[in-house]
């Protein structure tokens, strides 16, 4: 039998295949339609994140997480939840398409309409692949999913940027998120070898709500705060701000929202194998917290450093205008690994009351900060994210306090290493930026030398998080 060092390991390992291969992929090719759509079309689509999201997580409810956790569950179980997403997203399905004309109304974009209706799709697609999500994250078979990711993207993005190309604006997007929840879910069972039985099970039902409730509340929360800045943008602005804001948005997410995903979906499932040890527990969730910040830190810092060049060369001028929002989002999404292991661990203990707690403190902190920047403008309100962020912090380790003795000043005292030097390589990146010629220069030079500072450095100071890094690395090159 594998340790759980090796579980863990080799979950990291796929589960890393397949957020940066598929997430890679996915945005190489949003890159590539972004140079053929306008803002504009991004800021249309993305109008309606916050009515699909809310309905995504009623879709779910924290089952997906109440199936992991339980040590017991049954084909009852699996059957249970499978049969509730499904109901759940047709229901939703049919709110939107009765609300489509009234969302499209409040933006006073016709438009928006048949394009809610087309994107809504994606959530009743997606209801129907829960379980097999589910079931590979307990099994910790992270390459399956890797290779249905790969697929997936792969397929889907090549189908939308032939419709950019061909003069289908808005569209390509829209139908490009539907297609791609459709074909997920196609690959999902084709995969993993799992047929629900004809059973509902309200026993069931009742004793994983009771744990999945408190995260569905949580998840709301989060969702509706994740993506008020979108829809306040899009109403008092411009969907080209909106467009640019989200584009932004989307660059920074791209390190720091995948590394936080690759370390919920190991961490959870490994850690909950271990809540009954104490000891083993707070130890391999220090060690998570620190290699985490090792590897997200400088890249955030990095991106914030490199962006001029960056969105000019990727994206073209015509998105310049979000160079400046990207460069103070990524000071706030530095932090999101953080929060995912602290929020990891209450599940992990089986405390979504906390989970909850937390969340309703945390949200009604951010709509004070948004109604106190949004008179500002829109880079005060991106400022008001991080600080909303660094606030987080301090709530989110108060629990991890209480459960294992390891609380901020800790957290902090053992991450400060960490940051420092990552704030000094951005540093040295953003003189080399100022300094080299052209465009080119400026981003590729400025990379190497920020990569080769940071690991200079942490190997003259005897980085353990670089020791640990690197052995785990050497380790699975044996294998």
């Amino acid at each position: 039998m594998p340790s759980l060092k090796e579980k863990t390991v080799k979950g990291v390992m796929w589960s890393s295949i397949d957020r940066f291969s598929s997430q890679g992929i996915q945005f190489l090719f949003s890159i590539l339609i972004a140079r053929l759509l306008l803002p504009s079309d991004y800021g249309v689509v993305a109008m309606l994140n916050i009515f699909l999201a809310v309905s995504q997580a009623f879709v779910d409810s924290g089952f997906g997480a109440a199936l992991i956790r339980k040590q017991d569950r049954t084909e009852t179980d699996f059957s249970t939840v499978f049969y509730f997403n499904i109901a759940v997203g047709l229901f939703f399905y049919a709110v939107l398409w009765a609300a489509a004309p009234a969302i499209a109304a409040f933006y006073d974009i016709p438009l928006l309409t048949d394009v809610t209706r087309v994107v809504a799709l994606s959530f009743v697609f997606s209801a129907f692949s829960g379980v097999q999500r589910a079931r590979l994250s307990i099994a910790i078979d992270f390459k399956t999913g890797a290779k249905i990711s790969v697929i997936t993207v792969t397929l889907t993005g090549v189908a939308g940027l032939w419709m950019a190309y061909n003069g289908f604006g808005v569209w390509a997007l829209a139908i490009q998120q539907a297609f791609t929840a459709l074909l997920r879910t196609v690959l999902l069972w084709a995969y993993v070898r799992w047929k629900p039985m004809l059973v509902f099970s309200w026993k069931s039902f009742r004793e994983m709500f009771s744990f999945g409730s408190k995260l569905l509340a949580s998840a709301l929360l989060d969702t509706i705060y994740g993506n008020l800045y979108t829809l306040v943008i899009g109403k008092a602005f411009s969907p080209q701000a909106l467009g640019l804001y989200s584009r932004a948005g989307s660059f920074v997410q791209f390190p720091s929202s995948n590394l936080t995903g690759v370390l919920q979906n190991v961490t959870f499932p490994v850690l909950s194998s271990i809540q009954n040890e104490p000891e083993r527990l707070a130890d391999a969730y220090r060690r998570l917290l620190c290699l985490s910040a090792f590897v997200v830190f400088p890249l955030m810092v990095g991106m914030a450093a490199v962006a001029d060049p960056l969105v000019r060369i990727v994206l073209t001028d015509k998105w310049s205008g979000a160079i400046y929002l990207l460069q103070i989002l990524c000071f706030g999404l530095m932090w999101y690994p953080i929060h995912a292991i602290n929020l990891n661990l209450l599940q992990v203990k089986g405390r979504s009351d906390f989970f909850l707690k937390l969340e309703v403190v945390k949200k009604v902190q951010g709509v004070i900060i948004l109604c106190a920047t949004l008179p500002l403008g829109l880079v005060a309100m991106c400022y008001g994210q991080v600080a909303g962020s660094l606030l987080s912090l301090i709530y989110n380790t108060y629990y991890t306090k209480k459960l294992i003795g390891y609380g901020y000043f800790a957290q902090m005292r053992d991450l400060l290493h960490i940051l420092l030097l990552s704030l000094a390589m951005g540093v040295v990146v953003w003189i080399a930026v100022r300094l080299l010629p052209t465009l080119w220069l400026q981003l590729t030079l400025g990379t190497a030398g920020g990569v080769v500072f940071y690991i200079g450095v942490a190997r003259l100071l005897h980085f353990e998080e670089w020791a640990e890094l690197t052995g785990l690395i050497r380790k699975r090159g044996k294998h």
